[in-house]
């Protein structure tokens, strides 16, 4: 572009040159032949960027177009040709098909005499509407969902504004990622009632739905949120599980189990307290690199927290393993207590007897001696006295005890008696 403009500037000098030399005389001389542009190369369009449709010569229409008449044929005879003429109806097809969605390429059909029938069109045009909906589609859940280490628009903007209220200073990156949200590092900033840490994580739900498809066991049964359950779309349930880790983690907070420290709860982003330092997230018990000694005191911690949560939280984990317990400061933490539920839920015992399995398991493969097993582990914890021999007469009796729960429940109201709930969770409720 710059030579080009080079190049014109040069012919305007030499035409007042040529003009200056010739001045009035009846006799001129040209420079046509020093000029450095073509005259006819002075259009800056060239003939692949002709616009036909701003042209009046359609190539896809006869030299002599022949107008219907309102009898629908033309000629006579063996000569008769009508409006559903395969010819016809092929060029007419073919001129169609250039009004498709600008996503479908139906190619240059320039100088060919295409004809299309009637079907190969239809079908054409079928699969143009339906390639247009499934890229609406997929760009709509592209607007609406979080993907892995990736959020949305509406969730960076929910971000957005805690940074612009000073609640955060900065959002440093992903830490961590699992099936059901996603968890980045934050500079905590200031709140004017409550006191912000200055290292937060933020733990963003995914907002897709097919790692909740068999997770509504968890919370639909429920009795703190059974009936708002029932009457939520499923995107908004997403919302009820970030608030029903948030209750959980003050119920534990209030009964002094390591957890972490819940800061602010927004739909589906959950602002809690850093659980490491220096942006660097606490090992969880599989990662951490430990000696026998603080395995076996990490396991008298874990089974510590165990009663704790089950005696003073009314609470059973129900996803339990080394991956959701820290290890920080010489400390078991327990995170990802979302899908946590109440002993008295329909299948509350069966919950605890997995968690008591999995800690069970994970210790006695590090070498802890005096790891029982889950049977023994599910009998110290909840305070019951199930004695079986084999794991499927001991599994029948869990069964037989949540179908006929009444003397269970009873006995542990009288301990979670003097329980106080948190300020922002729904009251304890039993229902007869």
């Amino acid at each position: 572009m710059l030579q080009m403009q080079f190049d014109k500037e040069y012919d305007a000098q030499l035409r007042r040159e040529e003009k200056k030399f010739n001045g009035d005389s009846k006799v001129s001389i040209s420079f046509e032949n020093y000029r450095k542009v073509h005259p006819l190369e002075e259009s800056e369009s060239s003939e692949d960027e002709v616009d036909w449709q701003d042209t009046r010569h359609d190539p896809y229409k006869a030299d002599k177009p022949s107008t219907t008449p309102k009898r629908g044929f033309t000629g006579r005879g063996k000569d008769i040709t009508t409006k559903h003429d395969e010819v016809v109806c092929g060029r007419k097809n073919t001129a169609r098909m250039e009004n498709f969605t600008p996503e479908f390429q139906v190619g240059d059909g320039i100088g060919m005499d295409l004809k299309l029938s009637n079907h190969v069109f239809n079908v054409l045009k079928q699969h143009s509407i339906s390639e247009q909906r499934k890229s609406a589609r997929v760009h709509d859940k592209k607007e609406v969902s979080t993907a892995e280490k990736v959020v949305d628009p509406k969730t960076r903007l929910l971000l957005y504004k805690m940074v612009n209220a000073g609640i955060l200073e900065t959002v440093n990156g992903c830490v961590a990622t699992g099936k059901e949200s996603v968890v980045f590092h934050a500079d905590g900033g200031r709140m004017e009632d409550q006191e912000v840490p200055a290292e937060c994580a933020i733990k963003v739900f995914k907002t897709t739905l097919n790692e909740f498809k068999n997770r509504d066991k968890y919370i639909k049964d429920d009795y703190r949120f059974k009936d708002r359950f029932s009457k939520l779309n499923p995107r908004k349930v997403i919302r009820m599980w970030a608030e029903k880790e948030k209750h959980n983690l003050k119920r534990m907070a209030n009964a002094g189990i390591p957890c972490p420290e819940v800061v602010l709860l927004k739909k589906h982003i959950l602002v809690m307290s850093f659980i490491g330092k220096d942006q660097i997230p606490a090992p969880t018990l599989k990662e951490a690199k430990l000696s026998l000694e603080d395995f076996r005191a990490a396991y008298y911690q874990v089974l510590n927290l165990m009663k704790q949560l089950y005696e003073k939280c009314n609470l059973i984990h129900a996803d339990l393993s080394e991956y959701n317990m820290l290890w920080h400061d010489g400390k078991v933490w327990l995170i990802d207590v979302s899908q946590s539920v109440e002993p008295m839920h329909p299948h509350g015992l069966k919950f605890l007897y997995r968690d008591c399995r999995n800690v069970s398991q994970f210790f006695q493969k590090c070498g802890v001696s005096e790891t029982p097993n889950e049977r023994a582990l599910f009998n110290l914890v909840s305070g019951l006295d199930i004695a079986s021999d084999n794991q499927a007469d001991f599994m029948a009796e869990i069964e037989a005890l949540e179908k006929t729960n009444e003397d269970h429940v009873q006995n542990h109201r009288k301990k979670i008696s003097m329980y106080q709930k948190d300020e922002d969770g729904p009251p304890p409720i039993f229902d007869d």
